[in-house]
């Protein structure tokens, strides 16, 4: 016989509105990452969009209406990882080999930041909740997102205003004189903005996760 608190409680169905937001995230990343594989920059910008817009959906509705799980504690940083480090590795590949000015542009190192403060973070984040801690998100986190977001939108923008095919190979070149200058602003800002939050961040959650071990000897 099911649990008649589970039929009635939110928080006890996995499977509610901010879980299967995350599900539908997941699954609208990789299609992103294949768009971005063939050179299909405006449909993947937009699918972009709208997916780190139910980032911010899912989460709304899980506290609103009482349906966080510990599913979706998982769940939903999970799909923001993917999505993130994977566009992020993916531009900062495009844009090395195709040689645009290192100032104007996601550097190959800079993907390896990002990856690597995900890894740090959800190790802390695994070690410190096992034991019993609180590690949810901090304002510096999703400021780091933000900045994230921004750099790998501008730069989609960037290839797609950039990019021009060649009739007869069917390849893609890029002409950087066909960005505009606001754009190479925004992508500058906010590439280095998403670098400096990043480690910041992750720093913070550092000296968090510290301290809560000390507190309590772990």
């Amino acid at each position: 016989m099911p649990d008649e608190k589970s039929t009635h409680d939110p928080s006890r169905n996995i499977w509610n509105v901010p879980n299967t937001l995350s599900s539908i995230r997941l699954a609208m990343a990789w299609v992103v990452f294949g768009m971005i594989e063939v050179g299909y920059y405006w449909p993947a910008f937009t699918l972009f969009v709208i997916a780190v817009g139910t980032d911010w959906l899912d989460g709304w509705y899980a506290r609103k209406y009482n349906q966080v799980t510990q599913l979706g504690r998982i769940l939903d940083p999970f799909c923001d990882k993917v999505i993130i480090c994977g566009t992020f590795i993916q531009v900062a590949a495009i844009m090395f080999s195709t040689g645009w000015p290192w100032y104007f542009r996601i550097m190959p190192w800079m993907a390896v930041v990002v990856v690597a403060r995900e890894l740090l973070v959800t190790a802390l984040r695994s070690a410190i909740e096992a034991a019993g801690g609180d590690f949810s998100a901090s304002f510096a986190g999703k400021l780091k997102m933000l900045f994230q977001c921004f750099a790998i939108g501008s730069c989609l923008v960037a290839l797609a205003l950039s990019a021009v095919g060649d009739p007869t190979t069917g390849q893609l070149t890029y002409d950087l004189g066909l960005v505009p200058l606001l754009v190479k602003i925004v992508i500058v800002a906010s590439v280095w903005g998403s670098v400096y939050t990043t480690v910041s961040s992750g720093w913070d959650y550092v000296l968090a996760a510290a301290k809560f071990a000390k507190s309590k000897s772990i």
